[in-house]
């Protein structure tokens, strides 16, 4: 192991039982290096992170290999001392941060307690240090979310706060797992910015992992492709875009960027309507918990999605489009407006419903949500979650046998093998997990999905196929979709319209061609220019 060597992993096999799970994989990362890990959900890539910080499930065995962090084989090194490496020296940033943060702790206390065990940080000095490090990695009004719960913050807003925690020790090595996936592009662009910025500044190591051929072309010095436990080529990055040898590398940079194709424009009559839509949520404070103030969540939103159609609803992280989703899906209460859906020709005001007069029309209407893993039941089988949607809404046959098979296919539709369908969601990756979730919607024959970020925990072979599939289902069955999205390539491949909000209203809206090709609005332009270097040599070829 040279000097400038950080991290060494050789000849690694980890095993379940008889089953290889990582076959003999070898690779090195130097100071200062971008190390990226790409490959298809399933392959590996995080198992092979959570190797190097010995977090493995006691069910998997070290078979052979070595992991050698400076000099230190971590394979040799005790528990307790282990618990000093991990943090100071190697951190990570997990994929999912909802299931990586404490529900029940303050956001700025969970990073507060890394400084005070590695650095000895007293009280003042450690608060200061994390309201620091949020305005770093982009946090907005960084001194009031220190005392912010997770459940306060969006999806893109927690994944910030993990890379605080991970970068507040100063470790040699960060290991990212995804670190972008729930990130809006402009504050990706802001994170890979500042990834690369402490790179150069501390002399940091990254191994990055990934599913995004866009974040790797911007970020990486070196490029290994995992498959099946195996890495089947390494290069360095430009050697690796350029003259890509194996055949899954090759597939892999051609689904990496989906294929450029508007949408012809058609007539089509109203599903759903949104008029002047507000949802407000109140701000309490003191002993008594007074309202002092109200977050404009959703600020007099007017959209309308028509039948077979997809409106993509593109914005920051906060911006609203989730809580859009949830507003039509009464998941929360709406402060003003209306919400119209017209069902078997009967235009409903859906906000005028009650919970019970609802209930029909949730088989009508169905999500697909950003977090999978919050969003299935860990103590249900697949089988059992896809079923629940049938059973408890009275779809199609409710003869067992038939569901059964109804199952499977939904299952082999998705790229799910069906014989899992008796396992746990633990057992699959994230991607995988996503894929369950299309399923699950699926299940209950909607006319409407709203699809909250559905493709950002995919790899780009299964995004590709999940594109597909949707699109396939929209032909078919005349579907309509509300396609909530910080993905900006992909939207010329799913959608008809564009509607673009920030800060909760709409500043801009209208076809794919004007939005992509004729922005009219800053904010969009600015949107539009922090997609990734290959993204948008693609997109605006």
């Amino acid at each position: 192991m040279s000097e400038s060597t950080v991290l060494s992993v050789k000849n690694l096999v980890l095993n379940i039982e008889e089953n290889r799970l990582i076959d003999d994989i070898s690779f090195e990362i130097k100071a200062a290096e971008i190390f990226a890990l790409v490959g298809e959900s399933g392959s590996g890539k995080s198992l092979t992170s959570l190797a190097i910080m010995r977090l493995l499930p006691e069910v998997i065995n070290v078979n052979s290999g070595s992991i050698v962090l400076q000099d230190q084989n971590l394979f040799k090194v005790p528990e307790y001392q282990m618990q000093k490496v991990r943090g100071k020296q190697v951190a990570m940033i997990f994929q999912e941060p909802m299931t990586s943060l404490n529900p029940v702790m303050k956001v700025g206390d969970q990073v507060a307690e890394v400084l005070k065990l590695h650095l000895g940080l007293k009280n003042r000095a450690a608060k200061d240090k994390v309201v620091s490090l949020f305005e770093e990695v982009g946090i907005p009004d960084s001194a009031t979310r220190y005392d912010w719960y997770p459940h306060q913050l969006s999806g893109g807003q927690k994944q910030r706060v993990m890379i605080a925690m991970a970068l507040a020790c100063e470790p040699d090595l960060l290991i990212a797992d995804e670190p972008t996936t729930a990130l809006d592009v402009t504050i990706q662009a802001q994170v890979l910015e500042l990834l690369k910025s402490i790179r150069d500044q501390r002399g940091l190591s990254i191994l990055f992992i990934t599913h995004d051929m866009g974040v790797v072309y911007e970020m990486a010095d070196t490029v290994a492709v995992m498959k099946k436990g195996k890495i089947v080529e390494q290069a360095e990055k430009q050697k690796f875009f350029n003259e890509a040898s194996h055949p899954y590398t090759k597939q892999l940079l051609e689904d990496a960027v989906p294929k450029q194709s508007l949408k012809p424009q058609i007539d089509s009559t109203k599903l759903l309507e949104i008029d002047d839509l507000k949802v407000h949520f109140p701000i309490k404070k003191g002993l008594f918990q007074r309202t002092v103030g109200m977050v404009k969540a959703v600020d007099g939103v007017s959209l309308m999605i028509e039948k077979g159609q997809t409106l993509a609803l593109v914005g920051e992280s906060g911006s609203g489009k989730s809580t859009i989703g949830q507003a039509i899906l009464k998941l929360v209460n709406t402060t003003e407006g209306k919400v119209s859906y017209v069902s078997d020709e009967n235009e409903v005001n859906l906000t005028n419903l009650s919970q019970n007069q609802m209930k029909p029309l949730r088989k009508k209407i169905q999500v697909i949500f950003q977090d999978p893993f919050s969003a299935l039941n860990p103590r249900m089988t697949i089988s059992e979650i896809i079923r629940e949607g049938i059973v408890s809404l009275k779809v199609g046959s409710q003869n067992r046998k038939d569901q059964d098979n109804r199952i499977d296919e939904l299952l082999t539709q998705v790229g799910i093998e069906p014989s899992f369908k008796h396992r746990y969601p633990h057992e699959f990756s994230g991607g995988q997990r996503q894929r369950i979730g299309v399923a699950r919607a699926l299940a209950v024959e909607p006319e409407l999905i709203i699809c909250d970020e559905p493709t950002s925990a995919l790899d780009v072979t299964v995004r590709a196929q999940v594109l597909k599939l949707l699109e396939d289902l929209q032909k078919q069955y005349q579907l309509s979709y509300l396609f909530i999205t910080h993905d900006l390539s992909i939207i010329p491949t799913i959608a008809h319209k564009v509607a673009v909000l920030q800060n909760g209203k709409v500043v801009e809206q209208g076809t794919v061609e004007e939005i992509m090709h004729n922005p009219q609005q800053d904010y969009t332009k600015q949107l539009l220019s922090s997609a990734p270097e290959l993204i948008r040599k693609v997109m605006f070829a």
